[in-house]
């Protein structure tokens, strides 16, 4: 037997022959020799895995040299080929964490591709040539579109909540509704971001229920701040009740308190036009007195992830001088998605008509059942072994926006005869452009609401690859 191993690896060939093989000339030109040449070394340590594994069957050099440069293709893909890369969102949930959250509008994918090819204008102002506040731009279009006396952004909402909650009150307390003591995604729960802040967390009222009288006994010389926070991700129905913004900004400014508004998904357009439940808004906030408001940037306003802050100018450039503040400054390529979603939102029927999310979130139930009858009956011409219906079902906002309230649409539903539903599904992510679907009842459902122009073609040519093609 060792023998018999001995003879298949004197077979391998060396890493410089392999190197010229002209099957791997494009792949050095393309990835740089260094890369192709590791790449070259982990195949033929594969290989000699294989080989010493061998028990009987021979094989000649030309077949262990082509499994060499077969497995060298594959590595060098491996390395070489986008991560973050597009996929198909077949879930019908439109702010997919997973899946990247807001489609960024084309507006900004444009704007990104025309200015940032080469150097950018960031922080330095193009008049006195000094050095100018990176956010500026992002700050004239909140206050046109929000009505503050000024504006910043940093990279995520939590990051916005811990900023201004260790600007207003490090070392001071902070009075907190009960029932709004929530835990966002990954974990992060508000009682542990205040903690990070240096703030001091004081609880009152009850998980359904808080009063003005909550706050107003819980005042005492060491607080500084009352903190809302609107629990996006989730609803309490029933027995329950909060205390109105309104009455908190009275109650905050008659106490000389710090009113902070976290709004969480960041409206900037009223969605109750649209048959859904009121959110709370950004201008609505500011209107009604809040000293601070923070949100998302993404969320229902549709950009890149980051976390807006608005308010009052002496609150808002304290969160500037914070040492924290360069930590989550975001950078030129956040700016610039912000900068040319919140530009559609200047004339709100640009932004229904041009933000994907909007848009996905507004597409008409009719429009959604043609198209998944169309996809069911193209599937279904096109590939074997595979039951296709349609059916009703429920698409949802996602990311913590619009909890409870779902979006009526229709589903392919996709049950496959001769493989089960978690390996259709998986095979599916794994296709060369990655689909992601729902399985459910042992059916891979597919929602149309989430799928992109063009999108249809490609989950149609996943199947074939999957089941094979009928034409």
């Amino acid at each position: 037997m060792e023998k018999h191993n001995e003879q298949l690896l004197r077979k391998l060939p060396s890493v410089d022959v392999l190197l010229k093989d002209p099957g791997l000339e494009r792949f050095i030109a393309k990835a740089g020799r260094k890369v192709v040449a590791d790449s070259v070394r982990r195949a033929v340590e594969k290989v000699r895995e294989v080989l010493l594994a061998q028990t009987e069957s021979e094989l000649d050099e030309s077949t262990i040299h082509q499994k060499i440069i077969s497995e060298t293709k594959r590595l060098i893909g491996a390395v070489t080929s986008p991560y973050y890369r597009r996929v198909i969102n077949a879930t019908g949930i439109i702010l997919h964490t997973g899946l990247g959250r807001a489609v960024i509008p084309s507006q900004a994918l444009q704007q990104i591709k025309d200015e940032l090819s080469g150097y950018s204008l960031l922080q330095t102002d193009p008049e006195t040539g000094k050095r100018s506040k990176r956010e500026a731009r992002i700050e004239q279009l909140l206050q046109q579109l929000t009505g503050a006396e000024a504006a910043t952004v940093v990279n995520n909402n939590a990051a916005a909540t811990s900023i201004v909650l260790n600007t207003v009150a490090k070392d001071k307390e902070v009075i907190v509704s009960r029932g709004q003591l929530v835990e966002i995604g990954g974990s992060f729960r508000l009682p542990d971001v205040m903690a990070f802040s240096g703030a001091k967390l004081v609880e009152v009222g009850a998980t359904n229920k808080t009063h003005p009288r909550d706050y107003v006994n819980a005042i005492t010389e060491e607080t500084a701040a009352i903190l809302r926070v609107h629990p996006s991700n989730y609803k309490i129905q029933g027995f329950s009740s909060e205390v109105p913004l309104d009455e908190l900004v009275e109650i905050a400014h008659s106490n000389n308190l710090t009113m902070i508004d976290d709004v969480g998904a960041g409206a900037l357009i009223d969605f109750s036009q649209f048959g859904f439940e009121p959110e709370p808004t950004l201008n609505e906030s500011i209107e009604k007195g809040a000293d601070i408001v923070t949100s998302s940037a993404d969320k229902l306003i549709g950009a890149s992830q980051g976390g807006i802050i608005l308010g009052k100018t002496k609150w808002i450039e304290a969160v500037r001088k914070n040492q924290f503040a360069r930590i989550v400054r975001v950078g030129k390529l956040t700016l610039v998605t912000l900068e040319a979603t919140l530009k559609l939102f200047l004339d709100e029927s640009m932004a229904l008509g041009n933000v994907p999310t909007l848009q996905m979130l507004r597409r008409d139930e009719t429009e959604i059942a043609n198209q998944a009858k169309r996809l069911a009956s193209d599937i279904n011409k096109s590939v074997w072994d595979c039951e296709v219906t349609t059916t009703a079902g429920f698409s949802q906002m996602g990311s913590g926006s619009l909890p409870t309230q779902n979006l009526a649409t229709t589903l392919i539903a996709l049950r496959p005869e001769k493989i089960s539903a978690d390996s259709l599904a998986s095979r599916l992510r794994q296709y060369s452009r990655p689909v992601f679907a729902r399985i459910h009842n042992e059916q891979v459902l597919i929602d149309p609401r989430t799928l992109l122009s063009g999108d249809d073609k490609i989950v149609i040519e996943a199947l074939i690859d999957i089941f094979g093609n009928k034409q």
